[in-house]
Protein backbone atom coordinates (compact mmCIF):
# COMPACT_ATOMS: atom_id res chain seq x y z
CA UNK A 1 0.00 0.00 0.00
CA UNK A 2 2.84 2.38 0.87
CA UNK A 3 4.26 2.12 -2.65
CA UNK A 4 1.00 3.36 -4.13
CA UNK A 5 0.88 6.47 -1.96
CA UNK A 6 2.49 9.73 -2.93
CA UNK A 7 4.23 11.61 -0.14
CA UNK A 8 1.57 14.32 -0.29
CA UNK A 9 -1.37 11.89 -0.39
CA UNK A 10 -3.54 11.39 2.71
CA UNK A 11 -2.02 8.73 4.97
CA UNK A 12 -3.46 5.21 4.87
CA UNK A 13 -4.19 5.34 8.63
CA UNK A 14 -7.06 7.79 8.24
CA UNK A 15 -5.46 10.58 10.26
CA UNK A 16 -6.06 13.12 7.48
CA UNK A 17 -2.36 14.06 7.51
CA UNK A 18 -0.12 13.87 4.47
CA UNK A 19 1.63 10.51 4.19
CA UNK A 20 5.08 12.12 4.50
CA UNK A 21 4.08 13.72 7.81
CA UNK A 22 2.41 10.59 9.20
CA UNK A 23 3.41 7.00 8.40
CA UNK A 24 6.03 7.26 5.64
CA UNK A 25 8.99 6.90 8.02
CA UNK A 26 7.14 4.16 9.90
CA UNK A 27 6.53 2.19 6.68
CA UNK A 28 10.13 2.65 5.58
CA UNK A 29 11.34 1.23 8.89
CA UNK A 30 9.10 -1.82 8.50
CA UNK A 31 10.33 -2.26 4.93
CA UNK A 32 13.93 -2.29 6.18
CA UNK A 33 13.16 -5.09 8.67
CA UNK A 34 11.45 -7.02 5.88
CA UNK A 35 14.52 -6.62 3.67
CA UNK A 36 16.57 -8.14 6.49
CA UNK A 37 14.41 -11.27 6.35
CA UNK A 38 12.05 -10.61 9.26
CA UNK A 39 8.31 -11.29 9.32
CA UNK A 40 6.53 -7.93 9.42
CA UNK A 41 2.89 -6.87 9.95
CA UNK A 42 0.79 -5.39 7.18
CA UNK A 43 -1.41 -2.35 7.66
CA UNK A 44 -4.46 -4.48 8.51
CA UNK A 45 -2.79 -5.46 11.82
CA UNK A 46 -2.15 -1.86 12.86
CA UNK A 47 -5.07 -0.24 14.66
CA UNK A 48 -5.82 3.47 14.33
CA UNK A 49 -6.27 5.67 17.42
CA UNK A 50 -10.03 5.69 16.82
CA UNK A 51 -10.17 1.91 16.62
CA UNK A 52 -8.01 1.55 19.72
CA UNK A 53 -10.38 3.71 21.75
CA UNK A 54 -13.37 1.61 20.61
CA UNK A 55 -11.48 -1.57 21.51
CA UNK A 56 -10.70 -0.12 24.96
CA UNK A 57 -14.45 0.32 25.53
CA UNK A 58 -14.99 -3.37 24.79
CA UNK A 59 -12.09 -4.27 27.08
CA UNK A 60 -13.59 -2.32 29.96
CA UNK A 61 -16.68 -4.55 29.75
CA UNK A 62 -14.55 -7.69 29.53
CA UNK A 63 -12.67 -6.70 32.70
CA UNK A 64 -15.91 -5.88 34.52
CA UNK A 65 -17.40 -9.26 33.62
CA UNK A 66 -14.34 -11.13 34.94
CA UNK A 67 -14.44 -9.00 38.08
CA UNK A 68 -18.08 -10.05 38.53
CA UNK A 69 -17.12 -13.71 38.13
CA UNK A 70 -14.34 -13.23 40.71
CA UNK A 71 -16.86 -11.83 43.21
CA UNK A 72 -19.25 -14.76 42.83
CA UNK A 73 -17.28 -17.91 41.97
CA UNK A 74 -17.37 -20.51 44.76
CA UNK A 75 -17.28 -24.17 45.73
CA UNK A 76 -20.49 -25.93 44.67
CA UNK A 77 -21.23 -23.62 41.75
CA UNK A 78 -21.83 -25.27 38.39
CA UNK A 79 -19.99 -24.06 35.32
CA UNK A 80 -23.40 -23.33 33.80
CA UNK A 81 -23.93 -20.84 36.63
CA UNK A 82 -20.67 -19.16 35.59
CA UNK A 83 -22.03 -18.99 32.04
CA UNK A 84 -25.23 -17.42 33.38
CA UNK A 85 -23.21 -14.79 35.30
CA UNK A 86 -21.23 -13.91 32.19
CA UNK A 87 -24.33 -13.69 29.98
CA UNK A 88 -26.17 -11.55 32.51
CA UNK A 89 -23.34 -9.11 33.22
CA UNK A 90 -22.28 -8.76 29.57
CA UNK A 91 -25.85 -7.93 28.52
CA UNK A 92 -26.28 -5.54 31.44
CA UNK A 93 -23.20 -3.62 30.25
CA UNK A 94 -24.40 -3.51 26.64
CA UNK A 95 -22.10 -6.18 25.22
CA UNK A 96 -22.47 -9.52 23.48
CA UNK A 97 -20.54 -12.66 24.52
CA UNK A 98 -18.20 -13.33 21.59
CA UNK A 99 -17.92 -17.13 22.08
CA UNK A 100 -21.68 -17.77 21.79
CA UNK A 101 -22.30 -19.54 18.45
CA UNK A 102 -18.73 -18.78 17.31
CA UNK A 103 -17.98 -21.61 14.86
CA UNK A 104 -20.73 -23.57 16.62
CA UNK A 105 -19.52 -23.07 20.21
CA UNK A 106 -22.69 -23.41 22.33
CA UNK A 107 -22.01 -21.18 25.36
CA UNK A 108 -21.03 -17.63 26.33
CA UNK A 109 -17.77 -18.43 28.12
CA UNK A 110 -15.13 -21.16 28.40
CA UNK A 111 -14.63 -22.83 31.80
CA UNK A 112 -11.59 -25.13 31.94
CA UNK A 113 -11.03 -27.13 35.13
CA UNK A 114 -7.84 -28.93 36.24
CA UNK A 115 -6.66 -31.12 33.32
CA UNK A 116 -8.82 -29.22 30.81
CA UNK A 117 -6.39 -26.99 28.91
CA UNK A 118 -8.98 -24.76 27.23
CA UNK A 119 -12.42 -24.56 25.59
CA UNK A 120 -14.21 -26.27 28.46
CA UNK A 121 -17.97 -26.04 27.81
CA UNK A 122 -20.14 -24.91 30.74
CA UNK A 123 -22.62 -27.49 32.00
CA UNK A 124 -25.15 -27.79 34.80
CA UNK A 125 -23.59 -31.21 35.49
CA UNK A 126 -20.08 -29.86 36.13
CA UNK A 127 -19.69 -28.63 39.71
CA UNK A 128 -16.69 -26.73 41.10
CA UNK A 129 -15.18 -28.81 43.89
CA UNK A 130 -12.88 -27.92 46.75
CA UNK A 131 -9.32 -28.02 45.42
CA UNK A 132 -10.15 -27.32 41.75
CA UNK A 133 -8.37 -24.77 39.62
CA UNK A 134 -10.45 -23.25 36.84
CA UNK A 135 -9.78 -20.89 33.96
CA UNK A 136 -12.65 -18.59 33.02
CA UNK A 137 -12.13 -17.18 29.52
CA UNK A 138 -14.34 -14.19 28.70
CA UNK A 139 -14.62 -12.49 25.31
CA UNK A 140 -16.86 -9.54 24.49
CA UNK A 141 -18.24 -7.73 21.46
CA UNK A 142 -19.18 -4.11 22.10
CA UNK A 143 -20.31 -1.87 19.23
CA UNK A 144 -18.61 -4.30 16.85
CA UNK A 145 -15.23 -4.33 18.63
CA UNK A 146 -13.75 -7.38 20.36
CA UNK A 147 -11.94 -8.02 23.64
CA UNK A 148 -10.59 -11.22 25.17
CA UNK A 149 -8.98 -12.15 28.50
CA UNK A 150 -9.03 -14.93 31.08
CA UNK A 151 -8.16 -15.56 34.71
CA UNK A 152 -7.42 -18.55 36.90
CA UNK A 153 -9.41 -19.15 40.06
CA UNK A 154 -8.41 -21.40 42.94
CA UNK A 155 -11.52 -23.02 44.41
CA UNK A 156 -11.41 -23.67 48.15
CA UNK A 157 -8.34 -25.43 49.52
CA UNK A 158 -6.06 -25.92 46.53
CA UNK A 159 -2.95 -28.09 46.84
CA UNK A 160 0.45 -26.34 46.94
CA UNK A 161 1.35 -28.03 43.64
CA UNK A 162 -1.67 -26.62 41.82
CA UNK A 163 -1.27 -23.21 43.46
CA UNK A 164 2.34 -23.04 42.31
CA UNK A 165 1.31 -23.87 38.73
CA UNK A 166 -1.30 -21.10 38.75
CA UNK A 167 1.21 -18.58 40.15
CA UNK A 168 4.03 -19.52 37.80
CA UNK A 169 1.83 -19.15 34.72
CA UNK A 170 0.88 -15.65 35.87
CA UNK A 171 4.59 -14.91 36.26
CA UNK A 172 5.15 -16.25 32.71
CA UNK A 173 2.64 -13.74 31.37
CA UNK A 174 4.25 -10.88 33.32
CA UNK A 175 7.75 -11.80 32.09
CA UNK A 176 6.48 -12.08 28.53
CA UNK A 177 4.78 -8.70 28.81
CA UNK A 178 8.10 -7.07 29.73
CA UNK A 179 9.40 -8.09 26.28
CA UNK A 180 6.57 -6.38 24.39
CA UNK A 181 8.27 -3.29 23.00
CA UNK A 182 8.05 -1.51 19.64
CA UNK A 183 10.58 -2.88 17.11
CA UNK A 184 11.15 -6.02 19.17
CA UNK A 185 9.81 -9.44 18.12
CA UNK A 186 7.01 -11.76 19.20
CA UNK A 187 9.67 -14.41 19.77
CA UNK A 188 11.24 -12.27 22.51
CA UNK A 189 8.00 -12.60 24.46
CA UNK A 190 7.57 -16.27 23.60
CA UNK A 191 11.01 -17.24 24.82
CA UNK A 192 10.56 -15.37 28.11
CA UNK A 193 7.32 -17.31 28.72
CA UNK A 194 8.79 -20.68 27.78
CA UNK A 195 12.02 -20.22 29.72
CA UNK A 196 10.19 -19.46 32.97
CA UNK A 197 7.76 -22.36 32.56
CA UNK A 198 10.58 -24.81 31.85
CA UNK A 199 12.68 -23.49 34.73
CA UNK A 200 9.83 -24.50 37.03
CA UNK A 201 9.53 -27.97 35.54
CA UNK A 202 6.47 -27.29 33.39
CA UNK A 203 5.76 -27.53 29.66
CA UNK A 204 4.04 -25.09 27.32
CA UNK A 205 1.32 -26.19 24.89
CA UNK A 206 2.58 -25.81 21.33
CA UNK A 207 -0.44 -26.26 19.08
CA UNK A 208 -2.61 -23.55 20.64
CA UNK A 209 -1.44 -19.96 20.89
CA UNK A 210 -2.51 -16.36 21.14
CA UNK A 211 -3.84 -14.14 18.40
CA UNK A 212 -4.49 -10.65 17.19
CA UNK A 213 -7.84 -9.25 18.31
CA UNK A 214 -9.94 -6.10 18.20
CA UNK A 215 -11.68 -5.78 14.87
CA UNK A 216 -12.38 -9.52 14.82
CA UNK A 217 -12.38 -12.23 17.50
CA UNK A 218 -9.27 -13.89 16.06
CA UNK A 219 -6.89 -12.02 13.77
CA UNK A 220 -3.28 -12.32 12.66
CA UNK A 221 -0.71 -12.76 14.00
CA UNK A 222 -0.82 -16.21 15.54
CA UNK A 223 1.21 -16.06 18.76
CA UNK A 224 3.50 -18.90 19.90
CA UNK A 225 4.90 -19.33 23.41
CA UNK A 226 7.63 -21.78 22.45
CA UNK A 227 9.41 -19.38 20.11
CA UNK A 228 12.93 -17.95 20.17
CA UNK A 229 14.04 -14.38 20.83
CA UNK A 230 14.68 -12.41 17.65
CA UNK A 231 12.20 -14.50 15.64
CA UNK A 232 8.50 -14.36 14.75
CA UNK A 233 6.73 -11.14 13.77
CA UNK A 234 8.13 -7.64 14.26
CA UNK A 235 6.20 -5.68 16.89
CA UNK A 236 5.13 -2.18 15.87
CA UNK A 237 2.95 0.47 17.53
CA UNK A 238 -0.75 -0.14 16.96
CA UNK A 239 -0.60 -3.95 17.05
CA UNK A 240 -2.94 -5.67 19.52
CA UNK A 241 -2.64 -9.33 20.49
CA UNK A 242 -3.12 -11.73 23.40
CA UNK A 243 -0.54 -13.25 25.71
CA UNK A 244 -2.22 -16.46 26.91
CA UNK A 245 0.20 -19.36 27.44
CA UNK A 246 -1.29 -22.70 28.40
CA UNK A 247 1.17 -24.34 30.76
CA UNK A 248 0.96 -27.99 31.81
CA UNK A 249 2.26 -29.63 34.96
CA UNK A 250 3.31 -32.64 32.88
CA UNK A 251 3.65 -33.22 29.15
CA UNK A 252 2.93 -30.50 26.61
CA UNK A 253 0.83 -32.95 24.61
CA UNK A 254 -2.93 -32.45 24.45
CA UNK A 255 -5.98 -34.01 22.84
CA UNK A 256 -9.46 -32.87 21.78
CA UNK A 257 -12.63 -34.41 23.19
CA UNK A 258 -14.10 -36.56 20.41
CA UNK A 259 -17.66 -36.10 21.64
CA UNK A 260 -17.90 -32.30 21.69
CA UNK A 261 -14.95 -31.46 19.39
CA UNK A 262 -14.09 -28.45 21.60
CA UNK A 263 -12.71 -29.42 25.01
CA UNK A 264 -8.94 -29.85 25.04
CA UNK A 265 -7.26 -31.98 27.73
CA UNK A 266 -3.70 -32.70 28.78
CA UNK A 267 -2.59 -36.07 27.38
CA UNK A 268 -1.43 -37.27 30.82
CA UNK A 269 -4.44 -35.82 32.70
CA UNK A 270 -2.18 -33.62 34.84
CA UNK A 271 -3.35 -30.06 35.58
CA UNK A 272 -2.97 -27.14 33.20
CA UNK A 273 -3.25 -23.40 33.84
CA UNK A 274 -3.61 -20.29 31.71
CA UNK A 275 -3.88 -16.54 32.19
CA UNK A 276 -4.76 -14.29 29.24
CA UNK A 277 -4.18 -10.60 28.76
CA UNK A 278 -4.75 -8.37 25.75
CA UNK A 279 -1.86 -6.06 24.88
CA UNK A 280 -1.39 -2.96 22.71
CA UNK A 281 2.09 -2.14 21.41
CA UNK A 282 2.66 1.60 21.98
CA UNK A 283 5.30 4.06 20.81
CA UNK A 284 7.31 3.59 23.99
CA UNK A 285 6.31 0.15 25.27
CA UNK A 286 2.93 -1.50 25.79
CA UNK A 287 -0.49 -1.07 27.36
CA UNK A 288 -2.53 -3.90 28.90
CA UNK A 289 -6.05 -3.45 27.55
CA UNK A 290 -7.77 -6.43 29.17
CA UNK A 291 -6.86 -8.85 31.94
Amino acid sequence: MANKLGRNDPCWCGSGKKYKKCHEEFDNKIAWYKSEGHIVPDHSMIKTPEQIEKIRESCRINIAVLDYVAENIRVGMTTQEIDDLVSQKTAELGGIPAPLNYEGYPKSVCTSINEVVCHGIPSDKTVLKDGDIVNVDVSTIYNGYFSDSSRMFCIGNVSPEKKKLVDVVKECVELGLEKVQPWAFLGDMGQAVNDHAKANGYSVVREIGGHGVGLEFHEDPWVSYVSKAGTEMLLVPGMIFTIEPMVNMGTHRVFVDKDDDWTIYTADKKPSAQWEIMVLVTEDGHEVLAY
